[in-house]
C-alpha cells in the first residue's frame, strides 16, 4: 500500500470508495490523528485515481461513471508477478517440488530433509546437521521450506505468502524479501531440528516470519504501507497455540512443527522491529 493523500476528518467517503472499487482500483482509507488517509495498493492506478479524486472534491457525481480499466490479460498478470519476484518464485518452487514428489517419491524427500536419512537394519538412522554442513550440502538448512506433504499443507502455506510476501517485496523490495526468506526458512528448520526432529518441512515457518515482520511494521510505522487485520494476527497466533497442545493431537493435528513456527515468528519479530526502527529514525 503507498499513502496518497490525507483527507479531512468529517467528510464522507463512501462515494469515492464506492467509485474506486468500480474502476477496481485497490484501496484503504485509514483513520489518523490529523485525518483520513487514502492508500493505493497499485501505484500504476495512480493517475486514474487522482482524476476521480478530482472529480469527488469538485463534487461531481461519481457512481454512473464507466471504468475505463483494461481488462486484465496474461501479459499484466506477468508484470505483476514480474513486481514481486522472489515471492513469485517461491511459490513456483514449492509447487514444482510438490509435482517432483509425486514422481520421484521418497527420494526426492530425503534430498531435501535438513540431514539425510537412510534405512540401516530395518530402521530409519538419519545424518548429523553438522556433517551435513561440513560435507557441501548447505542447502540441507533452507530446502525443508519447500517441502509439502499434502493439498492443505502446500495450499495454506502458500496462500499466506503469497499475502504477506507481496507486501514486503512491494514495499521494502526484493532483497529484503530474499533475506527473511533465507534467514526465517532456515531460523524455522534449526529451530525444528534442534527439537531432535529430522523429517519435517513447510513454509508454516516463513510464513510466521512474514507476519510478525509485517504486524510489526503496520503498528510502529501506521504509513509504511503494511496491513494485516488483527483478527488474523489473533487467529494464526492462536492456531500456534493450539497445535502446542494435546487437544490439536487428539483432532488429528498432531505432527505440526511448532518450534518452526515459534522459530520464524521469532526471527519476523527481530527483523520487523530493525527494519521499524529504522524507519522511525529516518524520520
Amino acid at each position: 500500500m503507498h499513502p496518497v493523500m490525507l483527507l479531512p476528518d468529517h467528510v464522507d467517503t463512501s462515494e469515492l470508495r464506492q467509485a474506486l472499487w468500480r474502476h477496481r482500483i485497490g484501496h484503504r482509507i485509514t483513520d489518523e490523528a490529523d485525518g483520513q488517509l487514502l492508500w493505493i495498493a497499485d501505484p500504476r492506478q495512480l493517475n486514474e485515481l487522482k482524476a476521480l479524486l478530482e472529480r469527488w472534491q469538485q463534487g461531481e457525481p461519481l457512481v454512473l461513471q464507466k471504468s475505463r480499466q483494461p481488462p486484465r490479460t496474461m501479459a499484466n498478470s506477468l508484470v505483476a508477478l514480474k513486481q514481486v519476484p522472489v515471492t513469485a518464485l517461491m511459490i513456483a518452487i514449492s509447487l514444482v517440488i510438490f509435482a517432483l514428489i509425486a514422481v520421484f517419491g521418497d527420494q526426492l524427500i530425503v534430498t531435501l530433509t535438513i540431514v539425510p536419512i537412510g534405512i540401516s537394519g530395518g530402521e530409519l538412522v538419519f545424518g548429523n546437521l553438522t556433517q551435513t554442513l561440513t560435507s557441501g550440502q548447505v542447502w540441507r538448512l533452507l530446502s525443508p521450506a519447500f517441502l509439502h506433504f499434502g493439498w492443505m499443507h502446500l495450499i495454506f502455506n502458500l496462500m499466506w505468502v503469497w499475502y504477506f510476501g507481496r507486501q514486503v517485496e512491494a514495499l521494502q523490495g526484493s532483497r529484503t524479501m530474499l533475506l527473511l526468506l533465507v534467514v526465517a526458512g532456515i531460523g524455522a528448520n534449526v529451530a525444528q531440528y534442534a527439537t531432535g526432529t529430522v523429517l519435517f518441512g513447510g513454509m508454516s515457518g516463513v510464513v510466521y516470519a512474514l507476519l510478525a515482520h509485517v504486524w510489526l511494521m503496520s503498528r510502529r510505522v501506521p504509513r509504511s504501507g503494511f496491513f494485516v487485520p488483527q483478527m488474523l494476527v489473533v487467529f494464526m497466533l492462536g492456531w500456534m497455540v493450539f497445535t502446542m497442545t494435546d487437544m490439536a493431537g487428539r483432532v488429528g493435528f498432531g505432527n505440526v512443527a511448532n518450534e518452526a513456527h515459534l522459530g520464524g515468528l521469532l526471527v519476523g519479530l527481530v527483523t520487523g522491529w530493525y527494519y521499524s526502527s529504522r524507519r522511525l529514525k529516518n524520520r
